[in-house]
């Protein structure tokens, strides 16, 4: 099945910033982005993909009337046109008109839409002709050609290590930085990927944005998603070198490993024991602590492990179904 295209409609680019507000309309084969308020300004040239920025500080253009309206009146940046100022106040305003019919995500811009619904479509029509290897977006492509040229790749000063691109190179620097310019606005947690900010604001909302076509299991992320796909293929791609026994992630199977090894990794400050998982440990620490982060939604008693709310919430139902007996 062909992914979903986008058809882009000329009012787009015409639409005020005022009264702006797209969505996706799901068709029968193609996604329609159609304005809700629709505007008959078409004097706006189309934009390009990187807000054609000029400087911060060279004189704005003028417009046909001599007013100087370029210029953005928060940060001072200056732009070609009138739509790529309004792309940009966007940055300002928080302001997102164009949302994914699937998982509701929004976005400034249709380019930045589009590359989104790859995620859910799986689609990768950008392949390298060297490897073979597949992208969803022609930039990622570019950076992985570096790989094979050899050229332009971007170097750690610190550990080494090579980036293909410089905005990878960035993101690398956190690890050693320790920079984590992502906030959570719920609880104040911090990240340094603004992808990581994104799966954990989803443990707030509930959303699980991707479900299994098999179950109907909805998850948080496309790579949860997969890890789960493997309970009904019975794939284990992962396999201790000592016994040969298979996992489903790579994680269960280092975990396993440490049976052969005695390692323990995790040793309780307190009390000084220690642990092979950090599971284990999570829950060890909650004896020195007293803390409960499981709470029944029934009579509100709290618990230091799920199994022991799942045995609690037992004691809810058997009440039921004899309340229900006696009274039949």
């Amino acid at each position: 099945m062909a992914p979903p295209q986008i058809k882009e409609e000329k009012e787009e680019l015409c639409t005020s910033q005022e009264g702006e507000q797209l969505v996706l309309k799901k068709g029968t084969d193609t996604f329609i982005l159609t304005p809700t308020n629709e505007e008959n300004d078409r004097s706006e040239p189309e934009a390009n993909r990187d807000h054609q920025l000029l400087s911060h500080n060279t004189p704005s253009r003028k417009t046909r009337t001599g007013k100087n309206s370029l210029k953005c009146h928060t940060c001072g940046a200056v732009f070609k046109n009138k739509y790529n100022l309004k792309v940009h106040q966007r940055c300002h305003t928080g302001e997102k008109p164009y949302s994914c019919s699937t998982c509701g995500k929004k976005f400034t811009r249709t380019s930045t839409l589009k590359d989104h619904l790859k995620t859910h479509t799986g689609e990768k029509p950008y392949s390298c002709d060297t490897c073979g290897r597949k992208f969803s977006r022609t930039s990622r492509l570019k950076d992985h050609l570096k790989s094979h040229r050899g050229e332009n790749l971007y170097f750690c000063k610190i550990c080494g290590k090579c980036l293909r691109s410089s905005s990878g190179l960035v993101v690398h620097m956190r690890t050693h930085t320790g920079e984590k310019p992502y906030t959570c606005n719920t609880c104040g947690k911090k990240f340094s990927i603004k992808a990581d900010l994104t799966k954990h604001t989803r443990t707030h909302t509930d959303e699980k944005p991707y479900s299994c076509e098999e179950c109907g299991k909805g998850f948080t992320t496309r790579s949860i998603l997969l890890v789960h796909m493997r309970i009904h293929t019975g794939e284990k791609p992962y396999f201790c070198a000592t016994c040969g026994k298979g996992f489903r992630t790579c994680s269960a199977s280092l975990v396993h490993m440490r049976n052969h090894t005695s390692e323990s990794p995790y040793t309780c400050n307190i009390c000084g024991k220690k642990f092979s998982n950090k599971s284990d440990f999570s829950r060890h620490t909650r004896i020195h602590t007293g803390e409960k982060p499981y709470s029944c939604s029934t009579c509100g008693k709290q618990f230091t492990r799920t199994s022991t709310l799942n045995d609690h919430l037992k004691n809810h139902t058997e009440h039921v179904l004899s309340f229900c007996n006696f009274v039949i």
